[in-house]
């Protein structure tokens, strides 16, 4: 089922986060909707923060025992996407962060390039990010979630924002735009009857009760 975060929860949780060593993962997480795998699989070399970019091309993964990192599933999965201002800021924060962390640590530190890594620079076990999510949704006193309803709500709040399906489905990473339409269609639906409803102040005949704005005495003219 999909639950995504209103906008109100949504900037509660990021309240919530604020000052966190992960509070830029859930500003990305957010903003375009990554997966966890591809959130823990971003490297540094991925972002150019310069330009506001973010380019989508491995995934963390636990696999036989391991945690692995392996290329995207499919093409559409690998992409490059803009950045909101609010998530290049939280990401220049974390990078400040991380340098600390990395200071702190000394001889400990392992250097894996990885934005969202633990605090001696190793991958960070995908079940511990989805237990610290649920302790911010505590922090923030919003319902308990499953980590993945940020996606869905990045593209919730995309659609309101005026976003199409397609872009959407870029953003993303779909394979298919049928299976955005599956998920959010809905959504779209009502993005579509706001613009529709618009057209009423252009299209609607006059109110046949509303006063003339036609001069008294004048009819008028059929060619």
């Amino acid at each position: 089922d999909i639950q995504p975060f209103t906008s109100d929860e949504a900037r509660r949780l990021l309240a919530a986060a604020a000052g966190d060593r992960l509070e830029a993962f859930y500003s990305v997480a957010l903003a375009v909707g990554l997966r966890r795998g591809e959130a823990l699989g971003l490297t540094w070399s991925d972002l150019d923060l310069q330009k506001g970019i973010l380019t989508v091309r491995q995934a963390l993964q636990r696999t036989g025992g391991k945690l692995k990192l392996s290329e995207t599933k499919s093409a559409s999965s690998r992409r490059t996407v803009p950045l909101p201002v609010f998530a290049i800021e939280a990401l220049k924060r974390h990078r400040e962060r991380q340098r600390t962390e990395r200071e702190f640590a000394g001889d400990r530190w392992k250097e894996s390039g990885l934005v969202f890594c633990t605090s001696i620079g190793t991958p960070m076990e995908p079940r511990n990010l989805t237990r610290h999510f649920h302790g911010i949704l505590q922090v923030a006193k919003l319902p308990r979630r499953r980590l993945h309803d940020l996606r869905h709500t990045s593209a919730s709040l995309l659609l309101a924002q005026g976003a199409t399906l397609h872009e959407v489905k870029e953003i993303l990473g779909h394979s298919q735009i049928s299976l955005t339409a599956n998920l959010y269609g809905h959504g779209y639906v009502e993005v579509m009857r706001s613009a529709v409803s618009r057209m009423d102040s252009v299209l609607a005949p006059p109110n046949p009760l509303a006063p003339s704005l036609a001069p008294s005495g004048t009819k008028p003219v059929v060619n």
